[in-house]
């Protein structure tokens, strides 16, 4: 349920890549927009909820198997940002990675709150 103010998505901070000598990535800093319903749900309900919405165009995703919660790499077409999005505790986590600009959070969120029947608060943090 959209109520015609979306949040403005404002990144305080971004996360910086530092590639590993002996391969792999690591991310420094965090920072994090939390979507949390102003009624509760469950985990598996918000995750059916958020892959509903991620099978419809212009998301492409993937995600990570045996963890235990559900986490996704997002791509918005339209935005061309690129998310990670993991679900915990009745909450969407919206996880920057350093490219990530505010356009495609804000039409993430702007699809979620269209695509539910409840409204949602935006909270976010930075380490």
């Amino acid at each position: 349920m959209d109520d015609g103010t979306t949040p403005n998505f404002t990144i305080p901070k971004r996360p910086t890549r530092r590639y590993q000598r002996r391969g792999g990535v690591e991310y420094e800093g965090e920072t994090v927009f939390s979507l949390i319903p102003a009624f509760e749900y469950t985990d598996e309900s918000l995750r059916v909820l958020v892959e509903r919405l991620l099978d419809r165009s212009p998301y492409r995703y993937g995600d990570w198997f045996d963890l235990p919660m559900p986490l996704y790499i997002v791509h918005d077409d339209e935005t061309s940002d690129t998310f990670r999005l993991a679900i915990r505790d009745g909450t969407v986590e919206l996880h920057l990675l350093p490219e990530t600009e505010a356009d495609g959070l804000k039409a993430f969120y702007k699809r979620l709150a269209d695509s539910s029947e409840t409204t949602w608060r935006v909270v976010c943090r930075t380490k």
